[in-house]
């Protein structure tokens, strides 16, 4: 046998606490692949699994992680405040690697597992990855953390829990006919060979992937531990709070400010946008048009609707499509009823054009005119100015023939509706006009999201708008009536930076924004948070996994540029509800997570290989690996 079990496991050591005030080390449980006998709580398993509870609640130093096949442990010894054990395990080969380290002094000593020296302890944590791909030690594991961190309320629990990792642990790895055998090759003398500096300085046994803890030694990896959310704002003190002077709103307006779900965490990006646009109220530039720019599913209509509430005022939203033109922004115009003479032949024959091109529109009589179209607008403003009044123009904008344009729109709608005075009790033709919600919010000083508008296909579509984006702007309705915009009205533009057909967004839409904010997916903590409060999930450590891999998946598509898919809080949420129905997170993630970032092939089994095996092994493996 190549594994000296009784060097690395060190049953003849005192227990460590809660267990060093047992009787008996022997605990009437056994794991999966005992013989049926009682187990036996092992002090270097009971230090190992400590350690990395520690790194996982944040009250320890010391990291776990995976390179590729191999995995890493910087296990913090208790020989000094700068004495640190480091392991690296190859799981192909068996084989191990350690040195005691100073991070103090930068010095590298000799490691020996054996009862005179170490305990192997730092072993053990190294093998933590390899340890969880077995379902009964990943379950046993979640169930003791959970008793770890509430400071053990049912010690008789968590000591069958220690008791049953101690067995499965110490099975799997002397048993080399065990199902889930581990292969570590550690001679009785208990040498290894050492990790040298070369290979810290060079970074060549640096982690790929942190499960637990913040490595500083073999690599600076930062703190990737699951724990509560540091800062948090409180929705009494949000609310509302952000209001920009007293006003009554109707019973109506009340029912459309949003209320907040119990579950959603305010983000600090939102209340800042809420301190701005408070805070310059009333000043001759008032901060009210907010871009929140970033992947899918992470918050930004959620956000768009958090600021309505800051604020106190009416939340809408306009959804934008490939299709969407200018006239689709500001309303449309149907006819009330079927057409008649308007007395006018040329009217009368433009009536039955636009009749047969679909109605009365903006679009459609935009083309009646053979006015020029958006494009020619943004490539060529000073030859469409003059095309249009017949004057030279060269420092024209796009905004400039827009507005011509839409004059000339108005103009002409406003006679298409017009009827004969001796034909108003006959009943001529009369058009509704419908108003839509961003124009509503800009006129009555609402709170207005703007969705997608990167996805409209036409770029001088939002340029048209740039009237509207300014403080006191305008705009002329087919109605004849000029709407401007109230000084209240907030336009918050949230776009997506990863879905394919978003487009880059015209600089001068950019320039009218008072703030960018990048929305990225949350940290973890705010993700395990949320998640948990909307899905009604208990166990927490399984969603702090699963948000370990969602996060790294989308690390992973960011880094190897897979964009035809969408990683993000959604994808975790369906993972978490499926997950609890199947009982089986693995194969759950294949069809909401996997299938989600990617629709190709290679790309699919590189996630699944690298990102999600790694921390859920598929069940019919966790028996054979």
């Amino acid at each position: 046998m190549s594994t000296s079990t009784t060097n690395l496991f060190a049953f003849d050591r005192a227990l460590p606490a809660p267990f060093d005030t047992l009787k008996s080390k022997k605990i009437s449980v056994t794991s999966t692949y005992g013989d049926g006998t009682i187990s036996t709580l092992c002090a270097s398993v009971i230090k190992a699994v400590h350690a990395v509870c520690r790194c996982m609640s944040g009250t320890g130093e010391g990291a776990v992680g995976v390179i590729d096949h191999r995995t890493v442990a910087e296990y913090k010894s208790s020989a000094g405040p700068d004495a640190y054990h480091l392991v690296v395990y190859d799981s192909n080969s068996g084989s191990l690697m350690a040195s005691v380290y100073d991070r103090a002094t930068e010095v590298l000593e000799t490691y020996v597992a054996n009862k005179a020296k170490h305990d192997a302890s730092a072993i053990l944590m190294a093998l933590f990855p390899i340890l969880m791909n077995d379902e009964e030690f990943s379950t046993a594991f979640d169930g003791y953390y959970r008793q770890f961190s509430a400071g053990f309320p049912d010690f008789d629990q968590a000591t069958r829990l220690m008791a049953v990792l101690c067995d499965n642990a110490y099975r799997r790895v002397k048993d080399d006919t065990c199902p889930a055998h581990i292969n570590v090759t550690l001679d009785k003398s208990g040498n290894v060979m050492r990790v040298g500096q070369s290979q810290l300085d060079s970074g060549a046994l640096a982690p790929t992937r942190v499960v637990a803890g913040e490595f500083t030694i073999f690599a600076k990896t930062g703190a990737t531990i699951i724990k509560k959310a540091a800062l948090t704002v409180d929705p009494v003190d949000f609310v509302g709070k952000y209001a920009f002077h007293p006003r009554t709103l109707s019973p109506l307006e009340q029912a459309q400010v949003p209320k907040l779900p119990a579950w959603y965490i305010i983000p600090q990006e939102i209340v800042e946008i809420c301190q701005h646009a408070k805070a310059t109220t009333g000043k001759p530039t008032q901060m009210r048009n907010f871009l929140l720019r970033g992947p899918a599913g992470t918050g930004k209509t959620m956000g768009a609707k958090a600021i309505a509430a800051g604020l106190g005022l009416p939340y809408k939203k306009y959804t934008c499509n490939a299709n969407t033109e200018i006239y689709d922004l500001i309303g449309q115009l149907f006819p009330d009823s079927a057409a008649s003479s308007t007395g006018d032949a040329q009217l009368d024959q433009e009536r039955e054009q636009l009749k047969a091109m679909g109605g009365v529109s903006y679009a459609n009589v935009a083309k009646l005119l053979q006015l020029p179209e958006l494009d020619d607008m943004d490539y060529d403003p000073a030859g469409v100015y003059l095309a249009l009044t017949g004057q030279e123009k060269p420092d024209a904008t796009s905004q400039d023939c827009m507005a011509l344009v839409l004059n000339r729109v108005t103009e002409k709608v406003q006679a298409l509706s017009k009827r004969e005075e001796s034909r108003q009790k006959a009943g001529g033709q009369t058009f509704t006009y419908t108003q839509t919600e961003f124009l509503e919010a800009l006129k009555n000083g609402y709170v207005v999201e703007l969705q997608e508008p990167t996805t409209i296909a036409q770029p001088g579509v939002m340029v048209g708008l740039n009237s509207l984006l300014e403080q006191g702007g305008s705009i002329t309705l087919p109605t004849g009536e000029i709407i401007e915009r109230h000084p209240d009205a907030v336009v918050v533009v949230t776009t997506n930076i990863s879905y394919e057909g978003c487009r880059g967004m015209n600089q001068s839409i950019i320039d009218r924004m008072s703030l960018v904010q990048d929305i990225e997916l949350p940290d973890p903590e705010v993700m395990v948070q949320r998640a948990m409060s909307v899905t009604g999930a208990t166990d927490e450590y399984q969603v702090s996994k699963m948000v370990q891999v969602v996060s790294d998946m989308a690390d992973y598509c960011r880094k190897n540029s897979i964009t035809d898919g969408a990683v993000g809080m959604r994808s975790l949420l369906d993972w978490i509800v499926s997950a609890e129905i199947t009982g089986d997170p693995y194969q759950s993630a294949l069809y909401t997570v996997i299938s989600k970032a990617t629709a190709d092939e290679a790309d699919r089994e590189a996630l699944i290989s690298s990102v999600l095996e790694p921390i859920f092994a598929p069940k019919a493996h966790r028996k054979t690996a």
